[in-house]
């Protein structure tokens, strides 16, 4: 027998140079093993010689093999214990069915302790994880033992609350593991979806230009569609990152005409969703009126926007194209004839992943087209119409003329 308050160690050393101190058997020699007596743990160490007479006649010990439970979930809350030696693991199980280990108890330290004071079922599992002892008092007997003993009741609310405390921290550092790791997949899907467009088109090029019979026309179109696509690519790489990293982009602004810069971008946006049966219509001419703006950039606005609605019109529809001029800006709008946008996702559209019945995507798209506008000094919404269908709109600034100073 070990004398009462003595702390014991049993250590796995190198037998050749100095043999174990101690050998039991049935103790696995490959771990480190710590034997706490009832009279040195942390609660039990400042109560008086009375009080542990009382705390001795009130407590059992109980052995248990590696692996074998001690209670499961749902068990209930019969007992507080406290590790004498070994080791036990406290585990749950999640959703997905599986059981999940949520903290390991070493010897000196308690387990089971919430559902006997709230009375409710065991909401973990505990197993031996090793070879153990625990101390084990009944829920009547340790209620008994707090009416009597205010320095125990003190004792037990430190360390439920210190292990409140740890169990706080862990969770905390999971869940924002967890979304790192979800924000990771969202990103990745996100450039997945992005890209699918610009290498389709890269695809068919290459495919036209090196068929038998293409002309050297054809293969000049092809090789200018590839590049314009490659650049595409660069461009929404660039903006990722830009997007990820949160910082205020800086980039030149060119003073062009409405009409010089959207013409084209439209014939080339046309020949992306015609192959979704999706047809693009001018419902006024575009203005020639100046504006100052970065081309690579809002191009992407028209991209995302556009290539959103020929995904929202399942079997093809029109894409119609109207622009509104004040005297300080112009307005653009894209109103598609699909089924509209999902009430449940309509006030926070344009917030990063933001997305809803979606099969593809994740509506970072949109939140990088409110980041493009705004470095343009505009502005971007949307809304439902009444027959069917969304509407996309946005404003640049007009290039006003300083007057001359005499």
């Amino acid at each position: 027998m070990f004398a009462r308050g003595l702390v014991c160690h049993w250590e796995s050393v190198n037998q050749s140079k100095n043999p174990p101190r101690f050998s039991l058997p049935g103790i696995d020699s490959a771990y480190t093993r710590k034997m706490i007596e009832l009279e040195s743990n942390k609660l039990f160490r400042h109560l008086l010689p009375e009080e542990m007479e009382h705390l001795r006649g009130a407590t059992r010990e109980l052995t248990f093999a590696a692996e074998q439970p001690i209670f499961n979930q749902g068990d209930p809350g019969d007992g507080i214990y406290f590790v004498k030696d070994g080791s036990v693991l406290i585990t749950t199980t999640v959703s997905t069915g599986d059981s999940k280990v949520l903290t390991k108890i070493a010897p000196g330290d308690l387990f089971g302790e919430m559902a006997v004071l709230d009375n409710d079922p065991r909401s973990a599992s505990a197993m031996a994880e090793v070879p153990t002892t625990v101390y084990f008092i009944s829920r009547p007997e340790l209620l008994t033992l707090l009416d009597r003993m205010p320095r125990l009741a003190s004792a037990l609310v430190r360390e439920i609350s210190r292990r409140l405390r740890t169990f706080n921290d862990q969770y905390v550092r999971e869940v924002f593991e967890a979304e790192r790791l979800q924000l990771v997949g969202r990103f990745a899907s996100s450039i997945v979806h992005d890209l699918k467009n610009p290498l389709n088109i890269i695809g068919i090029s290459a495919d036209m230009a090196c068929m038998p019979s293409s002309t050297l026309e054809s293969r000049q179109v092809a090789k200018v569609r590839i590049r314009k696509q490659v650049e595409r690519i660069s461009n929404m790489v660039n903006e990722l990152l830009e997007f990820t990293q949160g910082a205020h982009t800086n980039f030149v602004l060119a003073q062009m005409t409405y009409k010089s810069f959207l013409e084209p971008l439209i014939e080339e946006i046309q020949q992306e969703v015609s192959l979704k049966s999706v047809k693009v219509e001018y419902v006024n001419p575009v203005p020639s009126t100046l504006v100052r703006i970065n081309p690579q950039r809002l191009s992407r606005v028209f991209h995302n926007l556009m290539g959103n609605a020929a995904d929202a019109m399942v079997g093809g529809g029109v894409i119609k194209v109207r622009f509104i001029e004040t005297p300080k800006e112009m307005v653009t709008e894209l109103e598609d004839t699909g089924k509209g946008i999902a009430p449940q996702i309509l006030d926070r559209l344009f917030q990063a992943f933001a997305t809803f019945g979606k099969a593809n995507g994740t509506g970072l798209g949109l939140s990088i087209c409110k980041k493009i506008v705004q470095d343009h000094k505009g502005r971007i919404s949307a809304r439902n119409v009444p027959n069917g269908g969304a509407i996309f709109s946005f404003t640049l600034p007009l290039v006003t003329t300083e007057p001359k100073s005499l």
